[in-house]
């Protein structure tokens, strides 16, 4: 089996998860009456401290959600270029909800209080409103770059100085608790509404869950129908979610120090540049010094090692719970032994 590093999406479901699936009491969701899906969502309504959460299949669909019940059509959103909003959503924000994105560029990719200031569009019938901020935390495209919560509430002091909509794309926001210390509600209490995936670090096979206030919830429930998104027994899905909370969550802090080893890896390769400052969470950037990624990321392929290609001379490895540390280190080594360790 290779060793795949192409993302955290791709974990499989662990066999309790898998009997907490084949054992969950479910209905129908749509009328509110899957039991699972309830319990799921006052759990993570818990956690991100919010009055109400939604489930929701996909991350993406997480985001245009949010931006729906956030925005009118003609309105704007600010986001930091890197965002997956705007980078990996297919131009759904324009084609669901009628709103223009205007991506800043942020600082070691996360945005910056003077960025988001300077973004907002005067008050004239020439310009588009300025209704939302977003931000992405962990910030995939910056290497899973952590939000420190001054930057956070600097950015929150100009979004509400200006009576803006404070949004949170926060896929992996499990790994920002995880790595800081600092509690998921502590995260979420900024802003108007949150997301966090499961199907990513947290093993679950899909889902993710959405939370606000009651009435942002509400809007959400009925956008997430609008949206296709209306399951029905669905509790066989929520079922992993409430598994992985429990007894995955507790320990994402082990792919950060997998992170951490093969990054140490690949800076001892003449090969590779790697920022050992950036690596903050579960995910390694790390630069081709001669040549493209692509047929870096082949010729590593092929001795079984799976990364992801992030730009012309940028490869991303991200590391998860189906991943142990015994194979991070065969795939350091088997890494080093084409692309030979500088002489100590």
């Amino acid at each position: 089996m290779p060793i795949d590093l192409r993302s955290d999406t791709i974990t499989q479901p662990s066999d309790g998860m898998r009997r907490a699936i084949a054992e969950a009491e479910v209905g129908d969701d749509v009328y509110g009456e899957d039991p699972t899906v309830n319990r799921l969502q006052d759990v993570a309504a818990d956690l991100l401290g919010k009055e109400a959460a939604l489930f929701v299949p996909s991350g993406t669909m997480a985001n245009q959600i949010c931006l729906y019940v956030l925005t009118d059509p003609g309105d704007e959103v600010v986001l930091e270029r890197s965002s997956h909003v705007f980078n990996y959503e297919t131009g759904a924000a324009g084609l669901l909800s009628g709103v223009q994105l205007h991506p800043v560029d942020g600082k070691n990719g996360l945005l910056t209080p003077d960025a988001v200031e300077a973004a907002i569009r005067p008050d004239m019938p020439v310009f588009p409103p300025t209704r939302v901020v977003s931000i992405e935390n962990t910030a995939n495209k910056a290497g899973g770059r952590v939000y420190p919560m001054d930057r956070i509430r600097a950015v929150e002091d100009v979004v509400r100085e200006h009576d803006l909509r404070f949004h949170l794309d926060g896929a992996r926001l499990w790994n920002a608790s995880a790595a800081t210390g600092v509690d998921e509600a502590t995260y979420a209490e900024p802003f108007d509404i949150v997301w966090a995936a499961l199907s990513k670090g947290l093993g679950c096979p899909v889902g993710s869950v959405i939370a606000g206030s009651q009435d942002l919830i509400e809007a959400a429930t009925v956008a997430r129908k609008r949206f296709g998104g209306g399951m029905r027994q669905a509790g066989i899905l929520a079922a992993a979610g409430l598994y992985a909370l429990e007894h995955h969550r507790p320990h994402l802090a082990d792919d950060h120090e997998k992170a951490r080893v093969f990054a140490e890896g690949m800076e001892a390769c003449a090969a590779f540049s790697v920022d050992l400052d950036a690596v903050e969470t579960n995910i390694v950037l790390f630069d081709v010094n001669d040549g493209t990624a692509q047929p870096v990321v082949d010729r590593i392929a092929d001795e079984g090692v799976l990364l992801t290609p992030f730009g012309p001379k940028t490869i991303r490895a991200t590391f998860h719970r189906d991943v142990s540390m015994d194979a991070v280190s065969k795939a350091v080594e088997t890494i080093q032994a084409l692309y030979a360790p500088t002489a100590a």
